[in-house]
């Protein structure tokens, strides 16, 4: 069973100065590329997922815009692949999937943003596709919601979207846990 790194939408527009800053990016998108890193080193897959926003009333990962660019910090090399989204979940009308099954892909280990929307949809989706997930929580980030005239802070909003996918959708571990160091 071949285990694959699913890198999620760690994309420019959502650093600081982008078009929709998450709290912790920076610091998430270090963990990720450690883990990253860890698969390069065991000769295992790494694929990128790419939010593109189609739709008129977009204002972020915009197509052709520096924003919708992958992060440096996680780029692909090589023959690493891209895989291009317009929706929140990730298998959703792209060829993950098929992907997923040329390798021969069993088991993902997932890291990106924003923690309660494509990463938290992703998750689900592949879950129910029948892959072992483990979701990378600390290599993940999100931002402050508001509902109902309340705010909740990004902690909150990532340990609520964390709890409730451990254990029935993935398991959730630290970069440190996974990678052993």
């Amino acid at each position: 069973m071949t285990k694959a790194l699913l890198v999620i939408d760690i994309q420019n527009d959502y650093f600081p100065g982008g078009k929709m800053e998450l709290v912790g990016a920076l610091e998430a998108a270090n963990k990720a590329a450690r883990v990253q890193r860890h698969f390069r080193q065991l000769g295992l897959p790494v694929i990128y997922v790419q939010h593109i926003a189609l739709s008129p009333t977009a204002t972020f990962f915009l197509p052709d815009t520096y924003g919708a660019e992958i992060h440096q910090d996680v780029a692909p090399i090589n023959n690493e692949q891209v895989v291009v989204k317009h929706f929140p979940n990730s298998f959703r009308e792209t060829r993950l999937a098929q992907l997923l099954t040329e390798l021969a892909v069993r088991e993902l280990t997932v890291v990106g943003m924003m923690t309660h929307m494509c990463v938290d949809t992703t998750v689900r989706a592949a879950n129910d596709a029948g892959y072992q997930v483990t979701l990378v929580g600390d290599a993940c980030a999100t931002k402050n919601l508001e509902f109902d005239g309340s705010e909740v802070s990004a902690a909150d909003v990532q340990v609520a979207y964390l709890a409730a996918i451990d254990g029935s959708f993935a398991t959730v571990v630290s970069t440190s846990q996974l990678v052993g160091e």
